[in-house]
């Protein structure tokens, strides 16, 4: 069996959220790896890499068929759902991007069978998408 999620997210939206929230939401939306892995050689954030992980992050839940907390309006009020930090996007030794989950992510994932999660990035300067593919077998 194959379930699949896609996201799609303005990278302005995350810009504004980190402007005005600052680190108050960096931290509450990204694992400390996550956050290194978005920042530029110089320091500077890279908005479009936070984005791309937040459609991951978004991806990832409709492929597991579940919703994440702190979406506010967006959530569905009596629907399960995992925490950001429970989906981590990571890279591997080759630099490809992989999917860690942890607490309710990863007993959903077991729930339904699945043995392996494919995730893959890209941005614009305006636009971030993430596809998220899991095998259950």
């Amino acid at each position: 069996m194959l379930y699949h999620g896609v996201d799609l997210v303005e990278v302005a939206r995350i810009r504004h959220a980190v402007v005005r929230y600052g680190q108050r939401f960096v931290q509450r939306v990204y694992t400390a790896t996550e956050q290194a892995d978005c920042l530029a050689g110089s320091g500077d954030v890279r908005y479009e890499a936070l984005a791309a992980r937040w459609a991951a992050k978004e991806a990832c839940a409709k492929a597991l068929g579940i919703g994440l907390r702190g979406l506010g309006a967006l959530a569905v009020a009596d629907r399960p759902r995992a925490g950001f930090h429970e989906i981590e996007v990571v890279r591997d030794n080759d630099g490809r991007p992989v999917l860690r989950l942890s607490g309710f992510a990863a007993e959903q994932a077991a729930a339904l069978g699945i043995c392996a999660l494919a995730v893959s990035l890209s941005h614009t300067d305006e636009l971030a998408l993430a596809s998220v593919v899991a095998w259950a077998g």
